[in-house]
């Protein structure tokens, strides 16, 4: 039951209005109960007006629906619109009109500005004349009771608005960080293709020349000759095995929509199958980063990982993404040759070490004691902005 309606707690729907719905709630029927005169029939009228407008909220959508206008949802912000200015009628001593508020920034949220704005006109109509014909006021007291309305009205339309601007932003926000990151690792696929070239051309290159040498040899030094085939056919299996380890590690990556340590943990799985023994973890609670620090720890993995695949001895690869308060530290080993024992200049240290700085975080990289290699990116929770 509890799973079945688990879709009333509506993530959109903001909580100070959630807050100020029921504070004005329980005052409305508190202040109408306490200073009216009720007979049978009014007090039922009431309660049953009140229950609708409680039922309704509960209900009630806080976001545009995608290619259309919702079903029958999406009519409920009109309905209760409707049924918090039917209070006015029903008696609630016009303590309900924060409620009738709530309801014009509910329509734009749903619908449109625009459409709040024409409600916030008829419901300002329908005030006035209400005031004129069934409460038989005069012109100057309608309006004095009109115009707060619209005024009221039109600083709650104005802060949806800044809402909606500010969920238009955010969303734009997603779809260029999910960009970002396609680019990413298309850029990083471009190198390690590049680097695939050489690698395995050099191959290529010297199975040539042996053959050339074998056939060069194969009538007054036949024993050198096939050794120049033996060679090459090594040297092709190395290369065979080269290309699948390439192959795999440029395999696409499929996110399906995973940020964070899950993203991390993804792009560490995608090099299964390169020849290397690849684990990650995530050590203490995941607060949510930044689109910058995420896409710096990103790339850290991604170069630590692709580092050790060019490189045949390592065995053994580990990332570790640790949080520990303020700070996230994330850090690459393996167990191949080191800095002292083979270069590494295409890790693109500096480039690393600078997208480090520039969200106020460092890098460092270098030799284990114990043999290996291994890149440590200490990085703020929250990015610091550039100075």
């Amino acid at each position: 039951m509890l799973r079945r309606l688990a879709w009333l707690r509506d993530p959109d729907r903001p909580m100070l209005f959630n807050v100020v719905f029921w504070v004005v709630f329980v005052a409305t029927g508190v202040v109408a109960y306490a200073l009216e005169t009720w007979t049978p029939s009014g007090a039922t009228a009431f309660a049953v007006n009140l229950a609708l407008v409680a039922t309704l909220w509960l209900l009630l959508p806080w976001r545009r629906p995608d290619g259309g206008r919702g079903g029958w949802r999406g009519a409920l912000p009109i309905v209760f619109l409707l049924a918090t200015f039917a209070l006015g009628f029903t008696g609630s001593a016009e303590v309900h009109q924060l409620l009738t508020l709530l309801a014009v920034a509910n329509v734009a949220f749903v619908h449109s500005v625009r459409t709040a704005a024409a409600v916030i006109g008829c419901v300002a109509s329908a005030m006035f004349v209400s005031v004129l014909v069934v409460f038989h006021r005069d012109v100057l007291n309608a309006t004095a009771q009109t115009v707060p309305v619209i005024v009221f009205a039109s600083f709650v339309l104005g802060m949806a608005s800044a809402v909606l601007e500010a969920r238009r932003r955010r969303a734009e926000a997603q779809r260029l960080l999910a960009r970002v990151r396609e680019l990413t690792v298309a850029q990083e696929r471009a190198r390690m293709g590049a680097e695939m070239h050489d690698s395995i051309g050099h191959h290529l290159t010297v199975i040539k020349l042996s053959l050339e040498n074998a056939e060069r040899f194969r009538t007054r030094r036949p024993e050198a000759a096939w050794d120049e085939v033996r060679q090459a056919k090594e040297l092709a299996v190395a290369a065979l095995a080269d290309a699948r380890r390439w192959v795999r590690a440029l395999r696409p990556l499929a996110l399906e929509g995973r940020v964070g340590g899950a993203a991390l943990e993804r792009l560490a799985t995608s090099f299964d199958g390169t020849g290397l023994a690849v684990s990650f973890e995530v050590v203490g609670d995941e607060p949510p980063l930044e689109p910058d620090v995420e896409l710096v720890l990103y790339r850290v993995l991604q170069e630590g990982l692709t580092n050790a695949v060019r490189h045949a001895d390592a065995r053994q690869v580990s990332g570790t993404l640790a949080f520990d308060g303020e700070r996230v530290v994330l850090v690459v080993a393996d167990d191949g040759r080191g800095r002292a024992h083979g270069a590494r200049g295409g890790f693109g240290l500096p480039s690393l070490a600078e997208r480090a700085r520039a969200v106020g975080g460092t890098l460092s990289a270098g030799d284990r004691p114990g043999g290996g290699f291994e890149v440590r990116a200490e990085l703020p929770i929250r990015a610091k902005a550039a100075t």
